[in-house]
């Protein structure tokens, strides 16, 4: 199948799937999310997949989040209910509860929606270069609560949601955000290696302790992104991009 934004090659029972707008640091718009959802679908219902990485194309970023661009014509043009469907981040649930194991091959910065995608996923490989930022708090948004938490812990998720910071790949190694962190020359070696060894095992026997991880967490993982829905819906509705991103918009010369 032909894509605009992504790329999807299979090697050796392993799926890697790639963001691919390095121009725009791999940047999320719809027409992107779609071929994402669109690219999961098949390879779940692929029998000769049994591990999916995810990558962002070039060396700068995994992701650098959300198409501010777009984001800003979607608030001219939508209500506030409509832009939360339309940002409902309902990619990130079905990456992060696919039947088969995720990694990402996290070759850059991993920002806003990146983070999210990214901790998303079952484990993540990086490098010297990836870093990541849970941006939503610095502007007026609300994501990850039913994500970060299930990889750093608690008090960890609370300081990085709160406080928005940057995470530099040696902290995101140190706190449980990396599983494994390597030189950039070796990442996509190691990521390859730990995804074919997946792919390798029993297929029945890994799906089947990756659908008992998800379904058996204190609250189920269907609860936890309902409930943020819901907050983010009826109680704190998102900030518009104008609001959100001002920098970005006095920087690029972009009007209201």
């Amino acid at each position: 199948m032909q894509y605009e934004h992504i790329l999807v090659d299979i090697e050796d029972g392993v799926a890697v799937i790639t963001l691919n707008r390095p121009d725009k640091l791999n940047a999320m718009n719809r027409k992107l999310g779609e071929e994402l959802q669109q690219a999961l679908k098949l390879m779940e219902a692929d029998d000769q997949v049994g591990c999916l990485v995810f990558t962002g194309a070039g060396d700068r970023a995994f992701s650098a989040g959300g198409d501010i661009r777009e984001q800003l014509e979607d608030d001219a043009k939508f209500s506030d209910k409509e832009l939360e469907t339309l940002r409902s981040g309902k990619r990130s649930y079905d990456i992060g509860t696919c039947t088969k194991p995720t990694i990402g091959m996290m070759n850059g910065l991993a920002y806003g929606g990146g983070s999210v995608l990214a901790s998303s996923l079952d484990i993540r490989v990086g490098c010297e270069g990836a870093k990541f930022r849970f941006l939503a708090a610095a502007y007026g948004r609300i994501n990850s609560t039913w994500t970060l938490p299930n990889q750093v812990g608690w008090p960890m998720a609370k300081e990085l949601l709160f406080s928005a910071r940057i995470i530099e790949a040696d902290e995101a190694y140190r706190i449980g955000l990396l599983n494994h962190l390597v030189p950039r020359a070796e990442l996509r070696s190691k990521t390859m290696a730990l995804a074919k060894q997946i792919a390798s095992n029993h297929r029945g026997a890994v799906m089947g302790v990756k659908k008992l991880l998800l379904d058996n967490m204190a609250a189920d993982i269907t609860t936890q992104f309902n409930a943020e829905r819901d907050y983010i819906t009826n109680v704190q509705p998102s900030a518009k991009a104008k609001d959100a991103f001002p920098e970005f918009m006095a920087r690029k010369g972009i009007s209201n």
